[in-house]
């Protein structure tokens, strides 16, 4: 019988923890073909969120957690459930509900009787989600995929099932700057895409604010393209040559109609947007030179303060 693990990130998950395990218990009992065990992994939460995983892991023996010594972030959790998880088949699900457990089962008997490597879902609605926020990751996708060789799928979220040997693949990429959606789509593998329409939270509070999502979208950006720099290179050639046509420019008619001393506010402009060109550029080169200082300080992805199986700490 083959064991299903499931990954669930949890910061300040107090509300949504018991909603979350009564639906996931429906399924696991519905899917009595195979044995489960679900991942909990609190990322620093502040509130009651470690102490209900505890009342779980209790009463449950199938419940498990990890229990981070700060806030890491949830690409930190994926990697952590993904390092401790057991099962023949690996799950990540968000624990607000807006990824659907009822969908498990049959992601579970694709990859049974199909030849799949990973079973992962997208949104084919943002129904209910602000129109500035659809709009926004509608760019950013558009974008990404125009400046990079590695897919990233419109609407595309973590949750997904994978087989242990993509597991296995995915943790070999141990960089401290992580962006799954691209790390997932990277490593191959055969994926089949199921879509269903936007669900709304089922209790708590969205964690992601417009800044995070904008930092997230930068480490998809600058992790897998180095496009940004050919703009930085582009846009510097482009600039000498429109210099130089205007030297030429300048040279000949000073020849023609004299040396007038004339338009130093066009001039004033034409320095201050290249020297905003100039800190753009540098800009771009900063935000490379930055992630690649951070991948040589080998500062580990995750502390690990608790855990189920009464671990003294750890890090990865």
């Amino acid at each position: 019988m083959h064991m299903i693990s499931v990954i669930i990130p949890c910061f300040n998950e107090e509300e949504a923890l018991p909603v979350y395990y009564e639906a996931m218990t429906k399924v696991m009992e519905q899917m009595d073909m195979a044995e489960f065990e679900l991942l909990f992994v609190d990322d620093g939460s502040t509130d009651r969120t470690l102490g209900i995983l505890k009342s779980l892991n209790k009463r449950d023996e199938r419940c498990r957690y990890l229990s981070f010594s700060r806030n890491f972030g949830k690409e930190a959790a994926i990697y952590a459930g993904l390092g401790n998880a057991k099962g023949d088949y690996v799950a990540i699900m968000d624990v607000d509900l807006q990824d659907p457990p009822s969908l498990l089962p049959k992601m579970y008997e694709i990859l049974e009787n199909e030849e799949y490597d990973s079973v992962a879902t997208k949104r084919s609605t943002r129904t209910g989600e602000p129109k500035i926020r659809s709009f926004l990751s509608e760019s950013f996708y558009k974008f990404i995929n125009r400046i990079s060789k590695t897919e990233i799928v419109n609407g595309a979220r973590d949750y997904r099932l994978m087989k242990r040997k993509m597991v296995d693949a995915v943790l070999e990429m141990s960089e401290y700057n992580r962006f799954s959606k691209g790390i997932f789509q990277w490593v191959g593998f055969r994926t089949k895409w199921l879509e269903y329409e936007n669900v709304e939270r089922a209790a708590g509070e969205t964690k992601w604010s417009m800044r995070k999502l904008f930092l997230y979208s930068l480490e998809g950006i600058t992790g897998f393209s180095v496009a940004p720099l050919s703009l930085a290179s582009i846009a510097g050639v482009l600039f000498c040559l429109i210099s130089f046509l205007m030297i030429v420019v300048i040279v000949v008619r000073t020849l023609i109609w004299g040396d007038p001393v004339s338009g130093w506010p066009s001039l004033v402009c034409i320095i201050f947007m290249v020297g905003g060109i100039q800190l753009f550029c540098t800009g771009i080169v900063g935000q490379y030179l930055s992630k690649t200082y951070l991948e040589t300080k080998h500062r580990p992805i995750f502390i690990l303060k608790d855990s189920s199986e009464d671990k003294d700490g750890g890090a990865l």
